[in-house]
């Protein structure tokens, strides 16, 4: 298997794409760490669902926004580990309403998550990955270039994640570690409960998608296993997009 022996890290591994992310790469070879920061029983899960791909994995806690709990966290790794392959940044939150409806806290939460916990964990996954051929994958979706109604925080914060991305993949370059994002279209995951017009874009999202079909969170997690594998070795910085072509028709 292609990722046979490497070690990943998947933040906000419990549920959706995350979960999808770590059952991919188990399934490739690799071994899983599932971070969560509340639902612990749902990072367990997926724990249980690797180690019956017969791959080792282990849940652990941290707030990716937060410096102090992301150094606590590779600081375990480093312990118990030593080394790490794979890192994808799929931890991500946000508050989804209209720019003039919003607070500084939760600006302040949407970009510390989405974008601060992304350089925070690319920064201390450094030293594990170096010289090791690491692979750094973020997760964004079109709102980053797109305009979806209430969802300013939460697309500027995946603007600088793919900017971000960039940065990180010249600076890491001699580092031996290709760092690079995928891009989902509408994914029916629970994170659209918490969009007023859910129903409205799922049914736009199906009528207009020319594959005939919403994106799952399988379609994301098989270009993150591709990136992290050895076809991904000479991608660099790039936002791959994987919306079966929903933003291409005007």
């Amino acid at each position: 298997m292609e990722l046979e022996g490497k070690l990943a890290l998947v933040t906000g591994g419990g549920r959706g794409i995350g979960r999808a992310c770590a059952l991919e790469l188990a399934a490739r070879g690799a071994d899983v760490l599932v971070n969560y920061l509340r639902n612990g029983d749902a990072a367990e899960e997926t724990a249980e669902a690797v180690r019956a791909l017969g791959r080792r994995a282990e849940t652990i806690r941290a707030h990716v926004g937060d410096p102090d709990r992301v150094d606590r966290m590779f600081g375990e790794i480093t312990d118990r580990w030593g080394y790490l392959d794979i890192l994808v940044n799929n931890a991500a939150s946000g508050v989804i309403r209209g720019v003039r409806d919003l607070d500084a806290k939760h600006w302040d939460w949407t970009m510390n998550i989405n974008a601060r916990g992304a350089w925070l964990c690319a920064k201390a996954a450094v030293p594990l990955m170096d010289g090791r051929g690491g692979r750094i994958v973020g997760i964004s979706s079109l709102g980053s270039g797109r305009v979806i109604p209430e969802y300013v925080a939460v697309g500027v914060s995946k603007a600088a994640l793919e900017s971000l991305t960039r940065y990180l993949a010249v600076e890491l370059a001699p580092n031996g570690i290709a760092v690079n994002v995928v891009s989902g279209g509408l994914v029916d995951t629970d994170a659209l409960t918490h969009f007023p017009r859910k129903d409205e874009m799922l049914g736009d999202a199906q009528s207009r998608t020319p594959a005939g079909r919403m994106v799952q969170p399988i379609d994301l997690a098989r270009a993150v296993a591709f990136l992290c594998g050895p076809g991904g070795e000479m991608i660099r910085g790039q936002v791959i997009v994987v919306d079966g072509g929903y933003s291409l028709p005007i």
